[in-house]
């Protein structure tokens, strides 16, 4: 199924963070404004096709019946396997005295949450995102806006099962942290020194159970407000960072 952006503006953001597109869609009728005119140069200056098209195209294709006769074909993205997330974690490992960091997301269905959680890998030096290719979040153009273009950096796995990469990752000499608040475990006090990867869960339920039982450590965040808890992108990012923490005498 393609993914389109819609709309004038959102489309000359989507070039702004890097969203690849496979062509413009521009309706027939448009009349040449300002804002056309550098959608124009934008698509001209990267390479993609501008295509006219009627009205009745453009209709059919919106889903939100807001494209102010513009619309943007964003490309598919390219995942890597698992494999190639874990030579990356690897090779980063004997580069930085023995540290690196995976995420593991199980079922996230947010891709904005996707794309803010790209954003903190790529900004501690993760070497890459596995996420499920079924019922979960995939990047689309939100996850580009939400990670500011980082996603085009951070290496993202699509597996078929999420249990059997946290096997693989503590085969490859891996502890797995998933982050939970069912655990009196606080994250300032679980060790994170090395080579870790770390789970976070679905915006909803959290980590799954079957999840929980194959992971070798639990952490929570300590959280002194009456809110229940963080945003999942939120709490990533403070986790990361606390595995950063930890490791950043091996950056001196």
């Amino acid at each position: 199924m393609a993914d389109y952006i819609e709309g004038k503006r959102p489309v000359i953001e989507a070039f702004r963070t890097g969203v690849p597109m496979r062509r413009i869609l521009m309706g027939d009728y448009m009349k040449r404004d300002p804002m056309i005119e550098d959608i124009m140069r934008k698509a001209k200056r990267n390479g993609v096709k501008v295509i006219q098209v009627p009205r009745d195209e453009l209709d059919q294709k919106s889903a939100r019946g807001s494209h102010q006769g513009v619309m943007a074909e964003a490309a598919p993205f390219n995942y890597v396997g698992i494999g190639q997330v874990v030579d990356a974690a690897n090779s980063y490992a004997e580069e930085h005295d023995g540290r690196a960091l995976v995420v593991l997301c199980d079922h996230l269905t947010d891709a904005g949450n996707l794309g803010a959680i790209s954003r903190s890998c790529e900004a501690v030096g993760a070497s890459g995102l596995i996420i499920p290719n079924k019922r979960s979040a995939r990047v689309e153009a939100s996850t580009y806006k939400s990670s500011a273009g980082a996603i085009t950096h951070v290496p993202v796995a699509q597996v078929s099962n999420i249990v059997q990469s946290i096997h693989r990752l503590q085969e490859e000499g891996f502890w797995v942290c998933a982050a939970t608040e069912h655990t009196d475990d606080l994250v300032w006090n679980a060790n994170l020194k090395g080579k870790i990867a770390i789970v976070l869960g679905n915006e909803h339920d959290g980590v799954s159970r079957l999840v929980l039982e194959h992971c070798d450590m639990y952490a929570k965040l300590p959280l002194e407000g009456e809110v229940a808890s963080l945003n999942v992108a939120q709490a990533a990012t403070a986790v990361m960072y606390e595995w950063l923490r930890q490791n950043w005498a091996s950056l001196a």
